[in-house]
């Protein structure tokens, strides 16, 4: 792991997940790059250097001069805090899109990580990162951990590992043993039984064996947890173990297959008062 995006809008969610990634950053040995988007009423994303969209009104193009004043600010004094002192931390401001903004640095910065916060559905006003979450979790090609408050621990000791037991999720499992390793934690794997997807225990915890074996996981348990939902299942036994860290690998659907199938992992990210690792196994439309 060499870099780690923060997405931000100086925001206490925002806060929360920079301290955290700096916490990585400092046990990965990995650069912090910090993002603000200036969000725009039109316009695609772009390099903040004083200059704005050609043929606006003055009027626009002093709103937006301020707006960039204000975020250069917040970021200067972002950086600078000694919450953040022996990490290497760059800086990225943008004008466009926030999605548009994290998208495209991730894909510019070959980012290895992506922690950001969330306001999460239950909150009547979201903020401009909280209300981009879903769209990273479902569209980024890379992890992203997400929080809406402050972690118990920063010290991810307990990873609960919510599978369907997919044969993609190889890649995932790689990224769970990674953070497994900076942590030297217990993985609990859990399968959520439901009763429109329920299977005995027996044949379940013997399939997840050989998934674990498979997947060369070590130091783990085998967990299966009954519940009305796949997300209420995986937050409760999340809960019921205290756990400090959901992971869980998600599908990148879009469009209509989305409409209809829904996200778990977006359904998890948006209620649970935990932090969440997702990662999308394939993007489909």
């Amino acid at each position: 792991m060499k870099k780690i995006l923060v997405p931000t809008d100086f925001s206490k969610p925002a806060m929360i997940a920079a301290e955290v990634a700096a916490d990585i950053a400092r046990k990965a040995n990995a650069e912090l790059i910090f993002l603000h988007v200036a969000e725009e009423a039109v316009g695609n994303s772009m390099n903040v250097e004083g200059q704005v969209t050609a043929g606006s009104g003055w009027e626009e193009k002093l709103y937006t001069m301020k707006l960039i004043e204000k975020a250069k600010k917040q970021m200067a004094k972002l950086v600078e805090d000694t919450k953040f002192e022996g990490v290497k931390v760059k800086q990225e401001l943008r004008l466009g899109s926030p999605y548009h903004g994290m998208n495209t640095i991730i894909t510019e910065k070959k980012v290895d990580l992506v922690v950001m916060g969330t306001a999460g559905r239950s909150d009547l006003e979201q903020m401009i990162i909280g209300s981009n979450t879903e769209k990273v979790v479902r569209m980024s090609h890379c992890p992203v951990l997400t929080m809406h408050s402050k972690p118990a621990s920063k010290d991810f000791k307990d990873i609960v590992y919510a599978t369907s037991m997919d044969k993609d999720e190889e890649v995932f499992s790689r990224i769970v043993r990674t953070t497994q390793k900076l942590y030297d934690s217990t993985i609990h794997l859990v399968r959520i039984n439901t009763p429109g997807n329920f299977q005995r225990d027996v044949v379940v915890k013997k399939y997840m064996q050989d998934f674990a074996r498979k997947l060369q996981l070590k130091n783990f348990t085998i967990n299966v947890f009954n519940d009305v939902s796949e997300e209420e299942g995986i937050i409760y036994f999340a809960d019921s173990i205290n756990a400090d860290l959901i992971a869980m690998a998600t599908h990148g659907r879009t469009g209509f297959a989305h409409v209809l199938a829904g996200s778990i992992a977006e359904d998890v990210v948006s209620h649970s008062k935990r932090p969440v690792l997702t990662f999308v196994t394939q993007h489909k439309k």
